[in-house]
């Protein structure tokens, strides 16, 4: 199966990149109340909650990782990630665990 990549947006609105390290493993979860995107996946770090949301715009997806739109139905309601790189401005990861198997 090919790896799936994400970008992690909107760190500024509650811890910036303070969370964030090369390796650390993170868990995704479908937010099914958020009243401003239907496929929004809040990402939450444990003992600090959330920390983020995977990214669904064009304007904010990394080149190369998919945006939560397009891995919505890829992966369960809960998931994992592991983060890979990390910019000024974004945090790249890649999906390690809650893929559905086809």
């Amino acid at each position: 199966m090919k790896e799936k990549y994400v970008t992690i947006t909107g760190v500024n609105h509650y811890y910036g990149m303070r969370p964030f390290c090369i390796g650390k493993r993170i868990k995704c979860i479908k937010d099914t109340e958020n009243p401003y995107d239907s496929e929004a996946i809040k990402v939450v770090m444990k003992g600090i909650g959330t920390v983020g949301y995977i990214a669904n715009s064009p304007s904010t997806c990394a080149t190369g990782t998919m945006s939560a739109g397009r891995i919505y139905e890829k992966v369960r309601k809960n998931f994992v990630i592991e983060v890979m790189f990390i910019t000024s401005s974004k945090v790249i990861c890649k999906v390690v665990d809650g893929l559905k198997t086809l």
